[in-house]
């Protein structure tokens, strides 16, 4: 059983801590992460995900990116601690989040990772969306909250200062 709460600013450093344990050192070097700098995660859609003892086992993070001129999310990181993993802990953040996105007016959503896991959620490859190098556009997937939200949306992603 787990709880799922909006990240609090006590949370950060034991969430950073979190994705510090669940990715490769130098996590921060990627492109992805040249979006977020200087930049807050979206208010309300950052989750974490604690066990009846209180203790973080997991947690979501989104960011307000754009897609040429259009408003996106960019979804990342989202880990699990390594001894829950296997427990849908994954997929309840991801899929809990994804509601709160829509609820809160989100059209569209993106991503690097597999899409043979993305999948199950709803994501699919972007054509035409293209994330800072050096990403694989094979990892570039996007989800709508809003059926036809990706339609013609094609271009560079980047920053904004907020939403």
């Amino acid at each position: 059983m787990f709880t799922l709460a909006e990240e609090k600013p006590d949370d950060w450093w034991e969430v950073e801590a979190l994705y510090d344990l669940c990715f490769a050192p130098g996590r921060e070097a990627l492109s992805s992460y040249r979006l977020r700098d200087g930049i807050d995660p979206v208010p309300g859609l950052s989750l974490t995900a604690r066990d009846a003892e209180g203790i973080l086992a997991g947690a979501i993070r989104y960011w307000p990116v754009r897609v040429g001129d259009a408003p996106a999310l960019l979804l990342g990181p989202v880990a699990v601690h390594p001894t829950r993993q296997g427990e849908g802990l994954g997929g309840l953040l991801i899929r809990e989040s994804l509601a709160l996105a829509a609820a809160l007016g989100w059209q569209r959503v993106l991503l690097v990772g597999d899409q043979p896991y993305y999948s199950r959620f709803g994501f699919e490859r972007l054509d035409g969306v293209i994330m800072p190098p050096p990403t694989n556009p094979d990892r570039v997937l996007g989800a709508t909250l809003v059926p036809g939200a990706w339609d013609g949306i094609t271009g560079q992603v980047g920053r904004v200062t907020g939403k």
